[in-house]
């Protein structure tokens, strides 16, 4: 579909007023304006690549588009804020105007205020602002929606925090100090996001963890996004079974998918992903799976009736 098809139809959109009310979990793309992600190898880090790169995801179904300028893979440097700023303004500028929906992946708040005028519609934080003490205060002001991530420390050296009692329990606590956080700097309650934060000062056993106890974390209230894809974890579980060495990141994608359908179905928001394709269609798959499941739990009109005599 053309970017011109694209916007007649009318693009998903974040609305300014509030959070999206979906009828299914979100879809966002990544796009990577980075040299050493470890998941692409830097594939799009020129400005026209990134560009081309965000259409073609907004073709193959993403709702939202998320740029950032800052791997956070383990052990990763972080670039100078002029570094960020050159590397995803023009992606947000060039991606906004075709009317798309756009977040940008920043720990800064210099970098979030300045993509918000280039036209991103939601700021996602890894660190929930804590790296910057000006972010949330920002976020006030321009009352956009934020996702606030569980955090630890920066990626150079996040993995020695990686130390918890119960990692759900844990993770649910600082997350909803984070919310208490935001609340008080005047974050509207109705534009906030969590993220559990998969693979950030987390081990593979507490990231399946997780997710499989997700809705521990829904039950905060808030709509939650999940970042699994082409992670480690997927990598260590697929690992060839004669070297043990893990699978490649750009094989893990339908190990992703899977990932994102059981999200899905414990109430994710939103899910994160590199393929967009095979996640549109899961994602699509699951909430008619489940209105099909919730509509066998319904008792009919003659069952009622039974159980009254």
């Amino acid at each position: 579909m053309s970017t011109a098809t694209r916007q007649s139809q009318g693009a998903p959109a974040l609305y300014p007023q509030g959070l999206p009310r979906p009828t299914r979990t979100l879809v966002m793309g990544i796009v990577n304006v980075t040299p050493d992600s470890f998941s692409d190898g830097g594939r799009w880090y020129g400005s026209e690549q990134a560009v081309a790169h965000g259409l073609a995801l907004l073709d193959e179904g993403a709702d939202i588009l998320d740029v950032g300028g800052e791997s956070t893979r383990p052990g990763a440097l972080r670039p100078s804020p002029e570094e960020e700023l050159r590397r995803v303004l023009p992606v947000v500028r060039e991606l906004a105007a075709t009317g798309a929906p756009i977040s940008v992946d920043t720990m800064r708040a210099e970098v979030a205020a300045r993509a918000i005028e280039a036209g991103a519609t939601l700021v996602n934080d890894v660190s929930g602002g804590l790296a910057d003490p000006a972010m949330l205060p920002l976020m006030a002001r321009t009352g956009m929606p934020y996702v606030a991530m569980h955090w630890r420390g920066h990626s150079a050296g996040m993995q020695a925090n990686a130390v918890y009692d119960d990692v759900v329990i844990d993770v649910v606590d600082e997350l909803r100090l984070r919310v208490e956080a935001a609340l008080h700097a005047g974050i509207s309650p109705d534009r906030l996001i969590l993220d559990p934060g998969l693979g950030f000062a987390k081990s593979p056993e507490h990231n399946w963890q997780l997710l499989g106890r997700l809705r521990e974390v829904t039950a905060l209230g808030h709509p939650v996004l999940v970042g699994a894809a082409r992670k480690s974890f997927l990598g260590q579980l697929l690992a060839d079974p004669l070297t043990g060495m893990p699978r490649p990141a750009d094989q893990r994608d339908a190990a992703t998918s899977a990932v994102s359908v059981l999200a899905a179905t414990q109430g994710a928001w939103c899910v994160r992903v590199h393929d967009v394709a095979s996640t549109a269609d899961a994602v699509r798959v699951t909430a008619r799976w489940g209105h099909e499941a919730t509509a066998a739990t319904l008792p009919t009109a003659a069952t009622l009736q039974t159980s009254l005599l």
